[in-house]
């Protein structure tokens, strides 16, 4: 891994940094996931309040034309603007920040811009009022805030408003800690995710959406390689409330039309979009999470390859998102290193049919540090219906294996992205294995695409080191207390498990007159 770098990958630290800090202190005592709200909702009503004014200053300029329309919502909405009431307008809010009754004032700005835009409905944070939120903070903050330009024309080709909420977004997940990157993927996994999948066109879902950062980067890459974002339809669900509303805000910022249902709601047991297949799936799944309800789920429709384990949702996610596949669909998500060589609880052998009905395209090992919120070694799968599409290579007896563990830059203490050049590389040779006309070779230590019939021979399982053939060791990075919660988490459902076919082997033999003491 090279040294430390000065900038990041993600949103290439500057003003973002300086924004950040001065935040930050602001804060006070309060706790990073409510301050997260109170931000963020300031940025996205600067944000739509300058875009508003930009269009209000030109049609004041062109009165022959427009005719005295400055006040007409639907000259607004025709520029793809949200309407923004005056008792909204950043200026009005600006010149009363000093006064007690700006918690009261913001919440009322809220409420009417959700009034006279449909789309925000129960999206904004509208409890700045609270007596516990610091109203003198509550003003500095909007001074702070009013230093950005953010939906001006200069602004949104600098995709100033994007770098600031992205970065925002980051941070918030480093200070929350456990359980705070819920709503956020790193920007360079996301970024390899996209650049691996190519979604140029069709129909993208994400099961587990977060804070929409697949979607965005999805829109970023059409628009990078001259394409149309319009041949786009975006599809996502949420479980999480605020998290869903935060997605909500990150896609109505960018102008991005997405189906993220009509509320949050969990995927498993109230699937939003049961009828759609996907042509590209990009997802970011809670990594082997135990209370997911798998045990109300056992006859589900998705579980074509085997019944996941009711004490880990990995084989739950996999099979969901591969149900929600097009005929020559793909999808790419990132997963615990576990998920690779797991046997427990039927795994195994759920693996074993994915990889003999040849719909494992690709795995991908990540470096260590790249996640904000835990140090489970992580990895990327690659699940491909198009394995026998013209366009490509005929790879339906091998998978391509991928070892990334030694790529990445350090940009904190804690963590560690991976490079442009990290993503390219990995992309490159997943495109030249992948493509007819690509030119591939293994290269020792890094990548090889090994036969079915040597993954059968070590068990099924996908573990990349077994297959490139490195040396390369991985130091056990993942915090004591909660590599327990999880093994204890893993062991409650196996007993839990075991107690219930006890019961059952008591019932039967009872039943047949035989009673156990």
């Amino acid at each position: 891994m090279a040294k430390q770098s000065k900038k990041s990958n993600g949103a290439n630290v500057g003003f973002e940094e300086t924004l950040w800090s001065t935040a930050d202190k602001m804060r006070n005592n309060m706790d990073p996931a409510e301050y997260k709200h109170v931000v963020l909702g300031l940025i996205f009503l600067k944000y739509i309040s300058d875009s508003f004014g930009e269009v209000y200053k030109s049609i004041k300029a062109d009165a022959d034309y427009y005719d005295g329309q400055e006040e007409d919502k639907d000259a607004y909405l025709a520029e793809g603007v949200f309407w923004v009431p005056q008792e909204a307008r950043w200026e009005f809010l600006k010149s009363n920040a000093k006064k007690p009754e700006i918690g009261k004032l913001l919440d009322d700005a809220m409420i009417s811009i959700e009034k006279d835009n449909p789309s925000l409905k129960g999206v904004l944070a509208k409890n700045y009022a609270r007596p516990d939120l610091d109203k003198v903070r509550l003003g500095e903050l909007i001074d702070l805030v009013s230093t950005i330009g953010l939906g001006d024309k200069e602004s949104r080709s600098k995709d100033v408003l994007g770098r600031v909420y992205e970065y925002f977004l980051g941070r918030f997940a480093s200070a929350e800690g456990k359980g705070g990157g819920e709503f956020f993927t790193p920007q360079s996994v996301v970024k390899l995710l996209v650049e691996m999948l190519e979604p140029y066109k069709g129909r993208i879902y994400d099961p587990c959406c977060g804070s929409g950062g697949m979607f965005v980067q999805s829109e970023k890459f059409v628009e990078a390689h001259g394409g149309n974002t319009h041949d786009l339809a975006i599809y996502g669900q949420e479980s999480n409330p605020t998290t869903w509303r935060l997605c909500k805000m990150n896609l109505a910022i960018r102008g991005i039309d997405g189906n993220l249902g009509p509320q949050n709601a969990d995927t498993f047991h109230n699937d939003l979009h049961k009828d759609l297949k996907a042509d590209f799936i990009l997802a970011n799944p809670p990594f082997n999470i135990s209370d997911w309800g798998g045990e109300r789920l056992k006859d589900d429709v998705r579980w074509k390859y085997g019944v996941p384990p009711a004490g880990n949702a990995n084989y739950g996610w996999i099979q969901h998102m591969i149900h929600h596949l097009a005929p020559t669909g793909i999808a790419g998500f990132v997963l615990a290193n576990g998920s690779l060589s797991s046997n427990t609880s039927g795994e195994g052998e759920i693996r074993k049919k994915l990889i003999e009905a040849g719909l494992v395209d690709c795995i991908v090992a990540l470096p260590s540090q790249l996640f904000y919120t835990t140090q489970i070694p992580a990895c990327l799968w690659f699940v491909s219906r198009d394995r026998y599409d013209h366009k490509f290579r005929n790879r339906h007896d091998e998978i391509l294996f991928i070892d990334a563990r030694k790529m990445g830059t350090m940009v904190s203490r804690k963590n560690l992205e991976l490079t442009e050049a990290d993503v390219q590389k990995i992309s490159g040779v997943y495109h030249a294995w992948r493509t007819i006309k690509g030119k591939y070779e293994d290269v020792k230590g890094f990548c090889k695409a090994a036969k079915i019939t040597e993954v059968e021979k070590s068990g099924y399982v996908l573990t990349p080191g077994r297959y490139v053939g490195t040396d390369y060791v991985e130091e056990d990075l993942e915090v004591f207390e909660e590599k327990m919660g999880r093994i204890t988490n893993e062991l409650s459902g196996q007993f839990k498990q075991s107690k219930e076919l006890e019961d059952r082997i008591r019932k039967n033999l009872k039943g047949i007159g035989f009673d156990l003491k």
